[in-house]
């Protein structure tokens, strides 16, 4: 008896040790890869606080000597221009969202309940149109905003953005609408709800989550956009951060620290939303997947 509970440690002590190394390495691999990704945001936020000389100094130091506060006290305390390019992108990313939302709930309620001829179809075109490079739709968009007016508007580029962030938005919902069961609905129509009643008063509130994600991603495709304001807007008092940080870059060369400082600043934001929100960006953009 004593052998056998002997041999059976012997043979559970080789896999817990296995099973421990294999945590170890996947730990360091995780590490590893944390670095490689949180490093470029480190070297943005040191080089912004570098001066001219050492931040061309060789070997490059990874931690600045002598703190320069001076393209930060430039660029958004003596000069408001990057305050304005900041609002304008703010309203872009906040009009993207707000009418991606608006649109992408009903499409992805009927998607997910309606039934529609060829729906299979029209979710793959959904898919496949996201496959596009947005250079494709950036010209054609400008004939026909030009056409009406729109050009060098804020509107415009808030329309041009939703193109993209549409059928993203209605693929990401519409698994949300699946989950949820149908006595939900049916309750509501023995209570009098009509089919909108039902949707804004029960089913809408049901995928908070996946509205709240849908809403912090279409808010960071349109604050970092840049091809369509290039595209659209000429003006300058009405261009976003994303092409104000261009005035560092010259024929002459490029004004590293003021493009970093400003680059920090533009990248406050999309930190914030995926601090604060990364609980339900996470879980939306996972509990809603199943299958139909």
């Amino acid at each position: 008896m004593i052998t056998t509970q002997n041999s059976y440690r012997g043979t559970k002590r080789p896999a817990l040790n296995r099973r421990s190394w294999n945590t170890i390495m996947l730990t360091v691999l995780g590490i590893f890869f944390t670095v490689v990704m949180i490093f470029p945001l480190y070297w943005v936020i040191v080089s912004s606080l570098k001066n001219t000389s050492e931040l061309f100094s060789t070997p490059p130091t990874f931690f600045p000597h002598q703190i320069d506060w001076s393209p930060y006290i430039s660029n958004f305390i003596q000069n408001t221009d990057m305050w304005h390019y900041m609002g304008n992108s703010l309203q872009i990313a906040l009009g993207t969202m707000i009418l991606t939302l608006v649109l992408a709930a009903p499409m992805a309620y009927g998607l997910a309940r309606l039934p529609i001829k060829g729906k299979q179809g029209l979710l793959l075109v959904f898919l496949v149109v996201q496959m596009f490079p947005s250079i494709m739709l950036a010209l054609p968009l400008f004939v026909i905003f030009s056409q009406i007016g729109l050009v060098n508007s804020i509107p415009a580029v808030i329309l041009a953005v939703t193109t993209r962030t549409l059928p993203f938005a209605t693929l990401v919902i519409r698994p949300y609408f699946l989950s949820l069961p149908r006595d939900l609905e049916d309750a509501a129509f023995i209570d009098g709800c009509n089919l909108w009643g039902a949707f804004y008063r029960i089913i809408l509130p049901l995928s908070r989550p996946g509205m709240l994600t849908v809403g912090a991603l279409t808010f960071l495709m349109g604050w970092s956009d840049f091809l369509f304001p290039l595209t659209l807007i000429s003006d300058d008092s009405r261009r976003p951060l994303t092409l104000g940080i261009y005035k560092f870059i010259g024929e002459y060369g490029v004004r590293w620290n003021d493009l970093m400082a400003v680059s920090v600043i533009a990248a406050l934001p999309i930190i914030l939303v995926f601090i604060f929100g990364q609980r339900y960006i996470t879980s939306g953009l996972v509990a809603g997947a199943v299958k139909e």
